[in-house]
């Protein structure tokens, strides 16, 4: 793709901060629904899925430690499949303002439902697929509607504020996936302030109940006001209850891209598929620079989403961590990497997402250098935590760098297809940490294997070409 010219490149300039205190296509109130929804999510990934309840499922009383582990590698497994199968194909169909907000607040309720059935997972071996299957359908419900959450944001936030929104959300997630833990942890579990018997392994089974309503709580006002967000239409629009308001991001679509109105969409199994297909070959012929991203930001997202799962691992294997330590560490982690996510925002806004991102990933691969020399607990907390503060903001700017290039009308298409190739490489982070360890027979070698998919992402990033004019709302 040829360079851009100095008149191109004022073109893509950052447009001028607006004069309104509300974010452009939608008020503070609705910002703050959408931020609280990632805030009531979070607790499913740092509960149920994370920290308590998959080790309760895991636990002696279901079975063996190889066999429940492996009822539960599975299971996860499956509905990844169904997540990079199906997610563009529901982010499709979400893109009318009707369907979007009934898409994000059926798979909310399937969330909670899913997450409230769990209680009757008693420890007893025959349970074990009743919680692992119910564990499994909660993951794809939140994943199906994340795709609708996320493709709110180009309209929700305008291409002046959209770095603020998005890291604020991102952060806001943090911050309650570690509130939801503390209280879980201290409430029920260690043992509980509030007093639940452990008898049938009532405490752990309460979790479920606890999440549940957290989640609803929680995610309830943005459920209810879905249908009220402002909504960017294929002809470039944004539409919302004050669309004088709102800018028109108008220009977005290149001439060769399918932008289809939705009424005119294909319906059926195969239809779907053959419209996504024919987008994607669209973005390639109009703006590489899309489909680039797409494929480099799922490798780094990987080796981001590497640091968080492999963090207590290691801080108990390689830098002796009690179990106490860990679970401190954790919150710890996750506080800083909500400020993080808080801090890049503003930097997204002011410098561009691009190099918000570079600049994390840089960051992540030089700590993670620093830990490979540096022992001891002390060199954990301190590079373990800077590792932590980068990984909000890139992936808080990886959210707006896509925004920012999506066409009109095509949000939850491409949120989907986000969605899809992240799913698509999960496998790079543990695959290769599992290699490092086994080939230098220590396991504070597996760090290597996160750096490496880092790396192996930047240089992607770096490849990737700038979109051409017309093909994005703002700096990027």
């Amino acid at each position: 793709m040829n360079p851009m010219t100095g008149q191109h490149a004022h073109a893509l300039a950052r447009p001028p901060r607006s004069t309104d205190p509300s974010p452009e296509g939608g008020s503070r109130a609705r910002v703050l629904m959408w931020c609280l929804w990632d805030t009531g999510t979070s607790a499913y990934n740092s509960v149920m899925l994370t920290f308590v309840f998959t080790v309760y499922l895991t636990s002696s009383a279901f079975g063996s430690a190889e066999y429940t582990s492996t009822v539960l590698s599975v299971a996860m497994t499956v509905a990844g499949f169904a997540i990079a199968l199906t997610a563009p194909i529901v982010g499709q169909r979400s893109d009318t303002p009707r369907s979007r907000a009934s898409f994000l607040t059926v798979n909310t309720a399937v969330l909670v439902a899913c997450t409230a059935l769990c209680f009757f997972a008693r420890p007893e071996p025959g349970y074990l697929y009743l919680g692992v299957g119910l564990v499994a359908a909660g993951s794809v419900a939140q994943e199906f509607a994340t795709v609708s959450y996320n493709a709110m944001l180009p309209a929700l936030a305008g291409p002046a504020r959209m770095g603020k929104v998005s890291g604020w959300g991102w952060g806001a997630g943090y911050v309650g996936g570690i509130f939801a833990l503390a209280f879980v942890l201290f409430g029920f579990v260690t043992p509980g302030f509030l007093g639940i018997p452990t008898d049938d392994a009532l405490n752990y089974r309460a979790v479920a109940l606890f999440s549940a309503a957290w989640i609803l709580v929680l995610c309830l006002p943005m459920s209810l006001a879905a249908r009220s967000m402002p909504f960017r239409a294929h002809d470039g629009a944004v539409h919302g209850p004050s669309p004088a308001a709102t800018p028109t991001l108008g220009g977005l679509a290149g001439p060769d891209v399918p932008v289809s109105p939705p009424a005119t969409r294909r319906r059926g199994i195969i239809g779907p598929y053959r419209e996504l297909f024919a987008t994607v070959a669209g973005l390639w012929r109009v703006s590489r620079a899309t489909v680039f991203f797409l494929l480099s930001s799922a490798v780094y997202r990987d080796g981001l989403a590497g640091v968080f799962t492999f963090g207590g691992v290691l801080a108990a294997g390689s830098f002796d961590f009690s179990l106490t330590e860990v679970i401190l560490f954790a919150v710890a982690a996750n506080l800083i990497a909500a400020l993080g996510a808080f801090v890049g925002g503003s930097l997204d806004d002011a410098l561009g997402p691009r190099r918000v991102i570079v600049g994390s990933l840089v960051g992540v691969m030089a700590a993670g250098v620093v830990l490979l020399f540096w022992h001891g607990k002390p060199a954990f907390w301190v590079c373990g935590l800077a590792l932590c503060l980068f990984v909000g903001p890139a992936q808080a700017a990886s959210r707006t760098y896509l925004g920012r290039l999506i066409p009109p009308g095509r949000d939850g298409e491409i949120y989907g297809l986000y969605a899809t190739t992240g799913r698509a490489v999960s496998f790079m982070a543990p695959g290769l940490f599992g290699i490092f360890v086994s080939l230098l027979g220590a396991q504070i070698y597996g760090i290597l294997g996160i750096l490496v998919v880092v790396a192996v992402g930047l240089a992607l990033l770096l490849l990737t070409p700038r979109p051409p004019e017309g093909f994005t709302t703002a700096q990027v």
